[in-house]
């Protein structure tokens, strides 16, 4: 006896009926399981085809994928700070040159603006405001001493602008240096004095120099010491500037610390004419500033700096603003210089007994 015998009639035909709709309900439920669940995730993106977990590990441990899909960069010598997962360097003939692949995913989502801090008082005053930033900026917020009592490193004569950093054994720095795993940025403009640079380097740091005058794109000055032709902005070129192949590199900090498979700086030196207002402001809101062990930054308040608007009283809160907000990132100033050597003008008026030029250093007391 045949199983339609068994069936009564004009029942196979509703069953047709109602089953399509369920295939089709399972079919699209999976679909969405595929594209959500992490699992799926992972091995599996429109239009490139299932990925084993080998090949996940390998692209993770920063690894260069097969058939020419993975992207590395030529960059100057690297370096040991580089996280693990970074990849190895491999070295050319010579040992100048490395190749390093670009770092993903190192940090947090960026922020759009920084909170200004509220006004100094209610008349929103440019006396008011200028009595607490200068007052901010001349006050240390924790002390630095080494065995020697001096605690720092760089030009201390009369007729050079210091340039300290804090070598209390507290804060890591020293244990850095004398373990040969130091890296320095110095960004600059035209500097003749390289003294800081020349010394950090004897130190046992791993020294980058950049500014854009420079006549070559890379040169190495010594073991550990390099410079570069390059300009620290606040914002990567237009595309339309890249195509124009200018001499000049101009990029944001954190973008040359990816090409150059940096994660960690432990000192960063900055004197940038003006600039330094904006390229603070990007390195808090991209969080840059928490790979960052030391600043030490020339801040220049004759006049408000580069695409920084408001009237003066704004201009001074927001000056403020920022340096609140590196207190607010774990970092305490150490060292405040007054450069009486340079005309003594505060936002365009010869007022409050300022000068035109600070130096002030910080220290990330959660660098570790």
């Amino acid at each position: 006896m045949s199983w339609r015998r068994l069936m009564p009639a004009g029942t196979a035909a509703p069953r047709c009926r109602w089953m399509l709709p369920l295939c089709l309900s399972s079919l699209a439920l999976l679909l969405l399981l595929a594209a959500v669940l992490p699992g799926y995730r992972g091995f599996w993106s429109p239009g490139s085809g299932l990925r084993s977990r080998g090949q996940e590990q390998q692209q993770a441990a920063g690894e260069p994928s097969p058939a020419g899909s993975g992207r590395r960069v030529t960059y100057v010598r690297s370096l040991r700070r580089a996280s693990a997962t970074a990849g190895s360097v491999e070295r050319r003939a010579g040992g100048d040159c490395c190749r390093y692949p670009l770092l993903q995913g190192r940090r947090k989502f960026p922020r759009w603006h920084i909170e200004l801090q509220p006004w100094a008082s209610p008349q929103h005053s440019l006396e008011e405001e200028a009595a607490r930033f200068l007052a901010y900026i001349s006050s240390s917020q924790i002390s630095c001493n080494n065995a020697d009592g001096k605690g720092w490193i760089g030009s201390l004569e009369p007729t050079q602008e210091p340039w300290p950093v804090c070598l209390d054994s507290t804060f890591h720095l020293a244990q850095q240096m004398h373990r040969k795993q130091c890296r320095v940025y110095s960004v600059g403009l035209g500097s003749e004095d390289k003294q800081f640079e020349e010394g950090m380097a004897k130190s046992g740091c791993e020294v980058h120099y950049f500014d854009p005058s420079l006549k070559e794109a890379h040169v190495q000055k010594r073991q550990g010491y390099w410079h570069h032709r390059m300009a620290i902005d606040w914002r990567d070129p237009n595309p339309a500037a890249l195509a124009q192949k200018l001499r000049r590199t101009t990029k944001k900090l954190g973008t040359i610390m990816n090409e150059f498979g940096h994660r960690k700086i432990d000192v960063l030196k900055a004197d940038l004419e003006s600039a330094e207002w904006k390229i603070l402001e990007n390195l808090i809101l991209e969080n840059v500033i928490e790979e960052i062990g030391q600043l030490i930054f020339a801040i220049h308040v004759h006049w408000p700096g580069f695409e920084v608007s408001g009237n003066d009283s704004d201009v001074v809160r927001y000056w403020y603003s920022l340096l609140k907000e590196l207190e607010l990132r774990s970092f305490k100033l150490f060292h405040s210089y007054k450069n009486i050597k340079k005309p003594q003008i505060f936002l365009r008026k010869q007022a409050f007994n300022a000068s035109s030029s600070y130096t002030l250093s910080w220290i990330n007391t959660q660098w570790k």
